[in-house]
């Protein structure tokens, strides 16, 4: 700031020294590139609260969130350097791990708990467990999350990983397919299959969901993934993205129905009343877990994760178990007491 001019006499006068002006310079923001997993819909209204609310701003941080088009895609946009940072399934990142050893990329926070991983039917097929599954013809894109860790739920509800026909879909056919009858069940994402079943004319009490979690899988879900390159020259911008994301998650899970005008705001033609729902299907089975409210958001177990990272390595295929420590970095997560659920 400069001095006043009258001050600045008065020093000129009293010591007969030159009156000087010193700017202040703000520092600038440091800009982060961030890709989601998938389009703007309910589940990424925390991310964009936070740079709506001025969260990241507040953190020095210029945040710029984009859509993407798939856990996978999004795990190659940090990899490649195009982004610093971004939204992915914690499985996609073990298997590019495996693929690709020494990527160097890591989850930071843990956003889904729980996979939405789930085996949709419908009541009137009689399917009600997983036993009931044998002989069934499952359909699903050859890259779902769900079809992918097949073979972890199979072998956690004694089934044979050959127990269930896949017949290979677009994404957009999927559910309806199950709708018609034309297969016997789906896999998918629990809110995002059960919606649009529903969007189909299917009822909700006409829909049997066998969410993995609920039947054994200890796989997580979706994390907040950094680059190396960030990691290691900026840290404390790891570190305030996290702080900022963290209170808008909580802020979220407090008033759904309000977070979702961020959403709205992104993108004028969503559906509120849809995408509140599937917000509110994301944080009921993905985000708020037994684990989370005992550990708080964001974190894993130790124990937990070395099972999930087994179970992912041997349903995927994988040539090499990567190392939990290189996945995963408990370093920049917010404090215990910011992260505990209430």
């Amino acid at each position: 700031m400069s001095l006043p001019f009258n001050a600045c006499r008065r020093l000129l006068l009293a010591a007969g020294l030159a009156c000087l002006t010193v700017p202040a310079f703000a520092q600038a923001p440091q800009k982060i590139k961030f890709t989601l997993d998938w389009r703007f819909e309910g589940p990424s209204a925390p991310f964009l609260m936070a740079k709506a609310k001025g969260y990241f701003a507040a953190e020095g941080l210029d945040v710029e969130i984009d859509s993407g088009s798939g856990s996978a895609g999004a795990v190659t946009r940090v990899a490649t350097g195009a982004y610093d940072m971004g939204f992915a399934d914690f499985n996609a990142l073990v298997e590019h791990e495996a693929k690709t050893p020494g990527s160097k990329i890591q989850a930071v926070y843990m956003v889904y708990n729980a996979t939405p991983a789930a085996v949709f039917v419908l009541k009137k097929s009689g399917i009600t467990k997983p036993a009931d599954l044998v002989g069934k013809t499952l359909a699903a894109p050859v890259f779902d999350a769900g079809r992918k860790a097949w073979p972890a739920f199979a072998k956690s509800n004694g089934l044979a990983v050959d127990a269930v026909k896949w017949q290979s879909v677009e994404p957009a056919l999927r559910e309806t397919l199950l709708a018609r009858g034309d297969v016997d069940g789906i896999t998918g994402f629990y809110f995002t299959s059960l919606l649009n079943l529903e969007a189909r004319g299917v009822k909700p009490e006409e829909i049997v969901a066998l969410k993995y979690p609920d039947f054994g899988v200890a796989l997580y879900g979706n994390a907040i993934i950094a680059s190396p390159k960030l990691i290691a020259e900026k840290p404390q911008a790891v570190a305030g993205l996290l702080r900022a994301f963290n209170k808008a998650l909580k802020e979220t899970i407090a008033n759904p129905d309000a977070a979702i005008a961020y959403v709205r705001e992104r993108d004028p033609l969503i559906n509120v009343a849809l995408e509140t729902r599937r917000l509110k299907l994301a944080l009921e089975s993905s985000v708020i877990t037994p684990e989370v409210k005992a550990n708080g958001l964001g974190a894993v177990t130790g124990e937990r994760l070395q099972r999930s990272l087994a179970e992912t390595v041997e349903a995927y295929g994988l040539p090499a178990m990567p190392k939990a420590g290189d996945l995963f970095s408990a370093a920049f997560l917010p404090a215990a007491a910011e992260r505990a659920l209430k």
